[in-house]
This record gives structure tokens, C-alpha cells and sequence, in this order.
């Protein structure tokens, strides 16, 4: 079979519950064999992710994030991503690489919302306005289509440009109003000091971290971690990897024992609140769901062709 090629514009055959309900589907099979490998040149960097699971195949994603692109009128990051059959190794497809970071990314967040955050939540802060935060805009939208929003963004300029673009959307001047008067906060940025203040947190909130992926980045302070019950989408590619856990750990604010669990764990019904519970969500987006993500994709492009 000759593999498919897959566009950025496959999305228009995509749906944000169906691609939640394919990452659950993901989670009950045998647990992901993952590795990273990175290689350097001056400031470039090319990082590849790898993600086996036993019965849904193999993902190669690669992303070269090449700094002096913008410069010369290129993006700064490109990539593809290779899905192989489980079976033969055969190459199935080349997914655009912006097409499945954009679909895991923001799916992996709807998700830990749809499994925790109260089902009547009617307003949600996004932090950033960035690429991904337009993409968690168009994913919460689907998946609580009664909602409004709400975005604050370092400079003021990205917020307006980002509510002149989006309906139902309004512009915070202060991150605490904001994250005091949201029913779910989802932040995606790129901060290495806390932003997210846990005294501002109030009982029924839910607390979605997208945007640490370093040691050295932090999104949310200690006190939102001890006032929480925390959940993630795995702890292998989380509690030793990314500050956001990585450091409360080390300094012993939080243990091991905290997470109340994990996507692999959602099958045996942890991923359960009682009204007055703060959530947080970790998204730490390993290359497993890389891999679930582009199977859902190259099974709907494969359906609609």
C-alpha cells in the first residue's frame, strides 16, 4: 500500500471529541515504548521523538527548530511525522508535523478537562495567546460550546490581537481577576517563574499546564500543587523531566504519592472530583500521543478516501 500523505488541511475531517475518545482507546492498550533523541548544531536543534505501542504501531516525529528561520521569512520549527504499521514496519503515512503537535497538543488538554473539569463550566481563561493558545481556544470551544472566555497575555497587544480574532472572548487586564473568576484555567506559555498563584485558586476550579516541557520552567507555584489533586496524562515523561513537578519533588513540597494518576490509570476510574476539588492537569505531551494522534488522523483521512 503506498503511504498516505497527509496535509495541514486534513483537519477539516477531524473532531476534537472523537480525537479524545482515540487518546482513551490508546491508553487501554500495552503501556508505550517512548525515546528522545536530540542533535545540535550552533543554535539549531533537531529532536526526534519515537513512541511503540504494541497493536497501534510506531511514530517518528521529528522537529527541526531552526532560530534564524524567521529571518530568513521561514518558520522557526519543521518537521513530519512517520506512522508505521504495527506488524510489517511498513511506512502507513507522513503526517504533517504541525497538523498532529497542533491536534495532541490542545487534544491531550481538552481531555484532562473532559475527565475533570465540572461538566458546567461556562468560563475559561486561556494564559498566552500564542499559536497554542488559539488552538486551546478551538478545542475548548468544541468541547464546552456554552462557555465564554477569557485571555490575558503578557502584552497587551497579542491579547487584543487574540480577542479580535475569536468570539466570546475577553481581554483580562489581570492574570489573578482572570484566574479568580475562570471555572478552568488552561496556560500555555513559556515561563520559567511561576505565574499561576495557588492563593488565587478557589474550590471547582480546574488548572490545565500545557506550556513547561524544560527542568527549568514552571508555570504554576507550589501552593497550587498543594492545594490540587494532581493528575497528568503519564509520569514517565513528567515527574523527572519537566520542572513543573520535577522541582516541587526534589524540594520535597510534593511526593511521588500526590499524583493521584495518570492517563493508564483512567480505566480504573480515578479520574473522578467532588464539586469542591481543585484539578490540575499536567499535559506534558510525550511521543505516545504523538502516535495516537496521527493513528486517529491517518484512520479518518483513510475513511474520507
Amino acid at each position: 500500500m503506498t503511504p498516505a500523505m497527509i496535509p495541514f488541511d486534513a483537519e477539516t475531517l477531524l473532531d476534537w471529541r472523537a480525537l479524545t475518545d482515540a487518546i482513551l482507546q490508546g491508553h487501554l492498550r500495552p503501556k508505550a515504548e517512548i525515546g528522545d533523541t536530540f542533535l545540535y548544531r550552533g543554535d539549531d536543534t533537531m529532536l526526534t521523538r519515537s513512541a511503540w505501542i504494541d497493536g497501534l504501531g510506531i511514530a517518528v516525529k521529528t522537529a527541526n527548530i531552526m532560530p534564524g528561520n524567521p529571518a530568513r521569512g521561514e518558520p522557526m520549527i519543521h518537521g513530519a511525522v512517520n506512522l508505521y504499521d504495527d506488524v510489517t514496519g511498513l511506512l502507513d503515512a507522513i503526517v504533517d508535523f504541525h497538523l498532529v503537535t497542533k491536534w495532541k497538543t490542545a487534544g491531550d488538554s481538552v481531555l484532562g478537562a473532559r475527565l475533570l473539569a465540572r461538566p458546567d463550566s461556562r468560563v475559561i481563561l486561556i494564559v498566552g495567546a500564542g499559536t497554542v493558545g488559539r488552538n486551546l481556544r478551538d478545542a475548548y470551544g468544541a468541547l464546552f460550546p456554552d462557555a465564554r472566555f477569557l485571555i490575558w497575555n503578557r502584552s497587551p497587544d497579542g491579547a487584543q490581537k487574540f480577542a479580535d480574532e475569536c468570539d466570546k472572548t475577553e481581554i483580562v487586564a489581570s492574570l489573578e481577576d482572570g484566574v479568580k473568576r475562570a471555572d478552568i484555567i488552561t496556560s500555555a506559555t513559556m515561563t520559567t517563574d511561576p505565574l499561576i498563584k495557588g492563593d488565587w485558586l478557589r474550590p471547582g476550579q480546574h488548572l490545565d499546564l500545557i506550556g513547561a516541557y524544560r527542568p527549568d520552567m514552571r508555570e504554576a507555584d507550589d501552593e497550587a500543587l498543594t492545594r490540587a489533586r494532581l493528575f497528568m496524562d503519564s509520569r514517565d515523561t513528567v515527574l523527572d523531566h519537566i520542572g513543573e513537578f520535577k522541582d516541587p519533588l526534589a524540594r520535597g513540597v510534593i511526593a511521588r504519592d500526590d499524583v493521584v494518576g495518570d492517563l493508564y490509570d483512567h480505566k480504573d476510574g480515578v479520574f473522578t472530583r467532588q464539586p469542591d476539588d481543585i484539578t490540575l492537569y499536567k499535559n506534558g505531551g510525550g511521543a505516545h500521543l504523538d502516535l495516537m494522534t496521527s493513528r486517529y488522523i491517518l484512520e479518518v483521512w483513510r475513511a474520507a478516501h
